[in-house]
């Protein structure tokens, strides 16, 4: 196994953690409404599940760039979470129960993917923007399987398995995480951190991350409802399975072609681009939930909303954060992910049954313009030579 490329481990890694994802993310709500929870404690479990987000990646980050061992956190989380699918399975799912675990499991979450994009792009050092999108597509390809084979194998078994599926795909993502080394060009151990602040004021990174916020603050009611939405409107688990790979399948091909892009305009120009679509595509999701020609078109738009959004973080991150700040400065990029979509689930869930589930996605879609108010922080400029 160690003989393997490093490139080749670090896919493999991506491609059990967003098969997890793409286990958990559709089919998570749909287990929880199967269990006897309503609209208002989905909002609120689904909030509870990445609510550390607001604490937990600074704690996370601290740590990592202080001992620098950033792939034994990995793989401590990772044994973590499987532990937490396992207590979920057997105890009684009461909602103090489930909330309680879903409070550790994300805080223990919150180690894994903002402590590995750091020590991917320290392993691909100066071939990061040749090789980055070629190792983070096996994230989008765990996805599609994730979602494709559980909602394939939900048709066949009951969804209260559900928590017996992601506990062994986690078992998984454990073990191949002692595939990976610590990344040699990372910074070790420091006795005193690199202050952020003066990082974070200058204003391509306190622009970004505001509309950050806000774009995934429109995908709230996406990632907490969306496969109950479909579902209402009469789609089977595995016509939503196949809605959730669209997204991601665009995803892919943006991190193919990304360069085009990158290569020809703004950063500006592109994250406006990005929030005018994904607003869009919340409001076309929300005018026409029972076709599956609209939903699937509205899915591509994916490969803005979060493909070539995410490109542009990590690029942001790792130019302007240094070596020594880079844990932090992703857990930053995790924390304003969490507070967004913690603060638009409760939202959603809330005002669900009353709005009516077209209603909010339609005002999700609205919230995005927002996000236009802080690209003028952006630079215009193109950038010629992506490093």
């Amino acid at each position: 196994m160690l003989s393997l490329p490093i490139q080749s481990r670090l896919a493999g890694f991506y491609f059990f953690y967003y098969s997890i994802v793409g286990t958990f993310m559709p089919y998570w709500n749909l287990y929880l409404e199967d269990q006897g929870f309503n609209y208002q404690e989905i909002g609120i479990l689904s909030s509870i599940a990445i609510v550390t987000r607001f604490f937990a990646p600074f704690i996370w980050g601290w740590i990592a760039d202080k001992s620098g061992k950033r792939m034994l956190l990995v793989r401590m989380a990772t044994w973590m979470e499987a532990c937490i699918w396992l207590l979920i399975f057997i105890i009684p799912n009461s909602f103090q129960s489930v909330a309680l675990l879903m409070l550790i499991f994300s805080f223990f979450q919150n180690a894994i993917l903002a402590q590995f994009e750091g020590v991917t792009l320290f392993w691909l050092g100066e071939k990061r923007s040749e090789l980055y999108g070629r190792v983070r597509k096996w994230g989008s390809i765990g996805f599609i399987v994730g979602v494709f084979g559980i909602g394939a194998l939900l048709e066949i078994i009951p969804i209260s398995m559900l928590p017996i599926l992601l506990l062994c795909i986690a078992f998984l993502a454990f073990l191949w995480a002692f595939t990976i080394q610590e990344p040699q060009s990372a910074p070790t151990s420091q006795k005193q951190l690199e202050p952020l602040w003066p990082i974070l004021k200058r204003p391509v990174v306190a622009s970004f991350f505001l509309i950050e916020f806000v774009m995934l603050f429109s995908h709230a009611p996406f990632y907490s409802f969306y496969s109950n939405f479909l579902n209402q409107a009469g789609f089977s688990t595995t016509q939503i399975g196949f809605l959730w790979s669209v997204g991601v399948v665009a995803e892919i091909i943006m991190f193919a072609v990304a360069h085009l892009f990158l290569n020809r305009f703004s950063w500006r120009f592109l994250v406006s681009l990005c929030l005018l679509m994904t607003g869009m595509r919340w409001v076309v999701v929300g005018m026409y939930p029972e076709s599956l020609l609209i939903q699937f078109g509205a899915q591509t738009i994916h490969a803005l909303s979060f493909g070539l959004f995410h490109l542009i973080a990590m690029r942001i991150i790792f130019q302007n954060f240094s070596a020594g700040q880079q844990g932090r400065g992703q857990a930053l990029y995790s924390t304003m992910w969490g507070m967004g979509v913690a603060l638009g689930s409760i939202l959603a869930g809330y005002y669900w049954e009353l709005f009516g589930g077209e209603t909010i996605f339609m005002l999700a879609g609205a919230s995005t313009l927002i996000g236009l108010l802080f690209v003028y922080g952006l630079p215009q400029q193109v950038e010629q030579k992506i490093d």
